[in-house]
């Protein structure tokens, strides 16, 4: 394992799609290691972007739920890519397009290759909604390694906090491994490290490391 860190401040917007059909028709190949975003559409994914890269807007927020609207790419280097997918749950938006959205949602996560790692973000005063366990389900039985990312963790005392954090874990405990799970602040950066840390473990899965090796010995 190498012990190079990526830089998440380097992240650049790479492109919006509203499928994966279009996704594909614009990214270099389904190659590399993508780590994906997902979350209901009130759990801060653009904020937590945000806060990883020490970006403002690099991701766009909003004081209303739900406008996350594509599949938007970011690159991390050339390899490597982080994703924010469309939010789910109880976006203001008519159900026709919210469909469109789950569907985005679905074949993304069914069909790109390259998904190396998933960020499943809840907010830790309403965490394991059922959308939220059925893509944690989902992503263990597709041997994708999963951060269950308890979001807005400034809204609690440190022993509420800790307490939620516990349960969490506790009722995500038979997945054993392939799932982590953290408290968080977009707001005051409260876990960054720990996450950065777990990011960065997934953005050097050992094929990807042998083979930049060996790219630099020829």
């Amino acid at each position: 394992m190498t012990d190079s860190r990526i830089d998440f401040r380097q992240a650049k917007f790479l492109i919006s799609a509203p499928d994966i059909a279009h996704l594909n028709e614009h990214l270099p190949g389904d190659v590399g290691v993508e780590i994906a975003f997902a979350g209901r559409s009130n759990a801060g994914k653009s904020s937590a972007l945000n806060q990883l890269t020490e970006q403002k807007s690099l991701a766009r927020t909003s004081k209303t739920p739900g406008r996350t609207q594509l599949i938007n790419v970011f690159a991390l280097d050339e390899h490597r890519r982080l994703v924010d997918l469309p939010g789910y749950g109880f976006a203001q938006v008519p159900l026709a397009l919210k469909k469109k959205w789950q569907q985005a949602l679905g074949q993304y996560l069914q069909e790109r290759e390259c998904l190396s790692g998933l960020v499943v973000l809840m907010d830790i005063r309403h965490p394991l909604k059922d959308l939220d366990v059925q893509m944690i389900e989902w992503a263990v039985d597709s041997q994708i390694p999963v951060l269950a990312l308890l979001t807005k963790c400034d809204k609690l005392a440190q022993s509420a906090r800790m307490k939620m954090v516990n349960e969490v874990r506790k009722a995500l405990a038979d997945f054993g491994d392939a799932v982590k799970v953290e408290p968080f602040s977009s707001l005051k950066g409260t876990g960054k490290p720990k996450v950065l840390g777990i990011l960065n473990e997934w953005c050097h899965p050992d094929w990807l490391v042998e083979a930049l090796a060996e790219e630099d010995q020829e």
